[in-house]
């Protein structure tokens, strides 16, 4: 009992663990879906990084991972009186938050505790700040533990893959 202990605590992250996640696996990658003319060939990716902690993981008070987001998106066209603005949601859509318009380079920073969550890049009037978005969306990613889901549902007579909702 006590060896299994000991290799628990060994499989710990020490306090003095870089809080970076340096490979592509914390990557979301962000999906154009073609709605808008001026962002067809737009790219993008979120780099997820976890919150600091003395602890080696920070969690929220549900236990929930702490992760600060990085989003970068390149080949944005400009559209008049409209920006791009970044929300996250949890999967169903319950719960959305609005995390800011995109600067004119294309980046805007935040931070996020939801276990599974959506980013989502809408074109919206510039300077509205409206609760959840109006306008189009222009981009989605999808969180790497949100890209675990249930296999009900699938078998012979499955109509359509797994990637037209999103997972792959």
């Amino acid at each position: 009992m006590i060896s299994v202990v000991y290799l628990i605590l060994l499989a710990l992250p020490s306090p003095t663990q870089p809080s970076e996640c340096t490979d592509d696996y914390y990557a979301i990658d962000l999906i154009p879906t073609r709605r808008v003319p001026a962002a067809r060939q737009a790219e993008g990716s979120v780099r997820l990084t976890f919150v600091p902690s003395p602890f080696g993981v920070a969690v929220d008070p549900n236990g929930s991972y702490r992760y600060n987001l990085d989003v970068q998106v390149n080949r944005l066209g400009p559209v008049p009186g409209h920006e791009y603005t970044v929300w996250l949601s949890t999967p169903n859509l319950k719960e959305v938050v609005r995390l800011g318009p995109l600067s004119r380079e294309g980046h805007i920073a935040g931070s996020v505790s939801w276990n599974k969550f959506l980013v989502i890049i809408t074109l919206e009037p510039e300077g509205s700040a409206p609760v959840r978005w109006t306008g189009p969306v222009v981009m989605r990613g999808l969180s790497r533990s949100g890209l675990m889901h249930t296999m009900a549902g699938h078998g012979p007579f499955e109509q359509e893959p797994c990637t037209v909702y999103g997972y792959y």
